[in-house]
């Protein structure tokens, strides 16, 4: 583990319940390294390269900010251990370019963790579209309309370019940007428009809209937001010739289709959203991903959100971005 910040406890419980064992981790910020270690049993080493060289490790998790992502898989690569990388992929399309050719050239498996596509929700639901059950897709959006305190931004790196590469699309809605684009396809032309620390005082953008047009024919909305008080739940929502569904935060909560036939839809009202409390998310989303991501090492396949599918969601982030600055839409 590099990086032992709030989600790399998410992650250290997930491991923990599917028999993964966590052997070694370093911090930047050493105490707080060292108590990680004590906490979860393993082993605390000061560098990122003596934990992406470790004999011990199968593969190296890194739960940075996204500005560190091509180090340690440089190093990693070099010693031929697999490496997972949590969102965004990159900062950047070029360095995340470079981060998939440098495992590809080396043989290891990269992935970038985006559990939602591991929802019961997801699950579902792409096996619908691909059955034709809502018809043609028509339109497909995403709210993200959450808050976060003053105290969430007290650090300067937060919400900046350098570092975080922008605000709320790149940091909060990536997850539903995957999850629309794993579900409907890719999006060919966005159009956007930005608030700059319209609410927070960060370099970048607190609230954000943009449209959206799939290779497929559909539309959609993307929306969002950090500063939103007091933070409502994520959703997306999938309209087709033959009905609609919604996600609301982790479960799916309509399911509204004519003459419907099939496995029944697994639709729920009790949802978890990271609207207002970003550790306010569930464990077997991050469970099944880690289980895919253990597996596809062992057998040296591709999992199911690999290097390739993190930059495709950047991809649109960035063009959206783009898009914001230059006032034009952009063709993807």
């Amino acid at each position: 583990m590099i990086g032992t910040g709030a989600i790399s406890h998410k992650h250290a419980l997930a491991y923990a319940n599917i028999g993964f064992k966590i052997t070694v981790c370093t911090d930047v910020y050493a105490p707080a390294g060292e108590k990680f270690a004590e906490q979860y049993g393993c082993k605390f080493v000061p560098t990122y390269e003596e934990v992406c060289s470790h004999p011990d490790v199968d593969y190296v998790d890194v739960c940075t900010f996204p500005d560190f992502r091509l180090q340690p898989i440089e190093i990693a690569a070099r010693h031929g251990k697999a490496i997972q990388v949590q969102k965004p992929i990159s900062t950047n399309l070029e360095t995340a370019r470079r981060m998939i050719e440098t495992a590809k050239t080396a043989g290891v498996v990269l992935g970038v963790v985006s559990q939602h596509r591991f929802d019961d929700s997801t699950i579902f639901v792409k096996k619908a579209i691909a059955d034709g059950r809502l018809g043609k897709i028509l339109q497909a959006d995403a709210y993200v309309k959450w808050w976060r305190s003053e105290a969430y931004y007290g650090r300067p790196i937060k919400g900046s370019w350098a570092v975080e590469g922008g605000g709320a699309l790149i940091n909060q809605a990536v997850h539903q940007v995957d999850v629309l684009q794993y579900l409907i396809g890719n999006v060919s032309e966005v159009f956007g428009y930005w608030q700059l620390h319209a609410r927070h005082k960060i370099e970048s953008e607190d609230v954000i809209c943009a449209l959206m047009k799939y290779r497929g024919g559909a539309t959609g909305v993307l929306q969002a937001s950090t500063a939103i008080w007091p933070g409502y739940s994520e959703r997306i929502e999938i309209h087709g010739t033959k009905g609609t569904c919604v996600f609301t935060g982790d479960k799916l909560t309509t399911w509204d289709v004519e003459n419907d036939a099939g496995e029944p839809a697994p639709v729920e009202k009790e949802v978890m959203s990271g609207s207002s409390d970003p550790m306010a998310i569930p464990l077997t989303p991050f469970e099944r991903q880690f289980t895919d991501f253990g597996d596809a090492v062992k057998a040296g396949r591709t999992p199911l959100v690999s290097g390739e599918e993190g930059l495709r969601a950047l991809e649109i982030v960035m063009g959206v971005y783009e898009s914001c600055r230059t006032g034009q839409a952009v063709k993807l």
